[in-house]
């Protein structure tokens, strides 16, 4: 990947566009202090349950802190999020999917109770029960926790889960996810020493992989697009499938992204009728599953690749302009500070003035004025089904 660092040069538009997408999602990672908090808030929650819970209890992060692509909030009131798996070593015919929510559910407002007792200030400010987890409620991200149990028929990550929505057990693998994850992102990260015997540790990612900052950029910009119609915004775990799916191997951040969209539509299926795209580590699990219920997931997916895929186009046809103007067309289909961050600091590194540099005919970077204005905010509605979505 085209690492911002004052070693890199960057002679080419498309070593210029990696550059400041590369410094632009690194502005949207979690800020140290608060994802220390968080993760010290996960592992003492996670060390409460495992003393608490059933002998055997286990408890691991799954999603964007376990994965590395972690994006923040598109408003000063949003939130980041940590997911932690709670699994309990019971039969499915020993307990019922209320009774499993339920039973951690008490266990969470014990540790509640336990918090408040001792007077601490670092604990939840709330508690509440979400379609297939407990959200616990801090200042600046939430924790949620979702009770699980074994899935006997996909050992030996495999896990049940609750949800109100389904009289069936759902099926899912997060281990199994991750593992995949990294194998398409060339990892080789392990995880950092276990405060609690039966807590493992959230990855700690000291650099980002290309794969992880396509994902992040992705993100990114369909929370940007999505930031009026949340209901409808494609969930990030289906555009971490298909990008992690469609990733070849490029290091340059901006053609990683380019080939990303162009493949990510060759990993959706029909089957007879019914759009696909399984858990790479449970196949039986489809993460379009809600769009032929509801069409207008579907037709949001793909309206932002199109916009994203426009963006992404309109910037590589720009070798012969400003750097003003590459920057208007990121700040319009991104967001206008971090870009800003971004630019000031490749100018610095670049040891010129943004104000004088401009790509040639033949790609290389010469002198220009810039001018920068705001990004116009854009509202997409695709109808407002408040279902709980996927």
């Amino acid at each position: 990947m085209t690492l911002l660092t004052p070693e890199t040069s960057a002679d080419t538009l498309a070593d210029m566009l990696s550059m400041l997408l590369d410094g632009a999602v690194e502005a949207l990672d979690v800020a140290p202090d608060l994802e220390k908090t968080t993760i010290n808030c996960y592992e003492e929650v996670g060390g409460w349950l495992a003393e608490n819970g059933s002998p055997g209890c286990r408890i691991y992060p799954q999603g964007s802190f376990r994965l590395g692509t972690v994006v923040r909030p598109a408003t000063e009131s949003g939130e980041y999020d940590i997911d932690l798996v709670c699994w309990l070593p019971l039969a499915k015919e020993s307990i019922t999917q209320d009774a499993l929510k339920q039973r951690v559910g008490a266990q969470l407002q014990s540790y509640m109770a336990w918090k408040n007792a001792r007077r601490d200030t670092d604990g939840p400010k709330s508690l509440e029960s979400r379609r297939r987890c407990w959200t616990m409620g801090y200042e600046g991200f939430h924790l949620d926790v979702l009770p699980t149990i074994p899935d006997e028929e996909h050992q030996p990550d495999g896990i049940l889960l609750t949800d109100e929505n389904f009289w069936k057990w759902q099926h899912s693998n997060p281990i199994g996810y991750a593992d995949w994850f990294r194998g398409r992102s060339e990892l080789l990260h392990g995880f950092e020493a276990k405060r609690h015997p039966s807590v493992a540790s959230v990855p700690a990612w000291s650099a980002r992989t290309p794969l992880q900052r396509v994902v992040q950029i992705l993100k990114w910009h369909c929370m940007i697009l999505f930031e009026e119609d949340p209901d409808n915004r494609p969930p990030s775990i289906l555009i971490t499938t298909l990008a992690a799916r469609a990733y070849t191997g490029e290091r340059d951040l901006f053609t990683a992204t380019r080939m990303v969209l162009d493949l990510m539509p060759s990993f959706i299926e029909n089957r007879d009728g019914t759009w696909w795209v399984p858990n790479p580590a449970h196949e039986g699990e489809n993460f379009t599953d809600k769009w032929k219920e509801y069409p207008e997931r579907r037709k949001a997916f793909y309206t932002w690749l199109e916009d994203i895929r426009a963006a992404m186009n309109d910037l590589a046809g720009m070798e012969t302009k400003g750097v003003h103007v590459v920057f208007a067309r990121l700040a319009e289909a991104f967001d206008r500070d971090p870009m800003r961050h971004s630019i000031n600091r490749y100018a610095d590194l670049m040891g010129s003035a943004s104000t004088k540099l401009r790509m040639t005919s033949t790609g290389l970077l010469s002198a220009a004025p810039t001018e920068t204005g705001p990004r116009n905010s854009r509202h997409t509605f695709y109808g407002q089904h408040s279902a709980s979505r996927h």
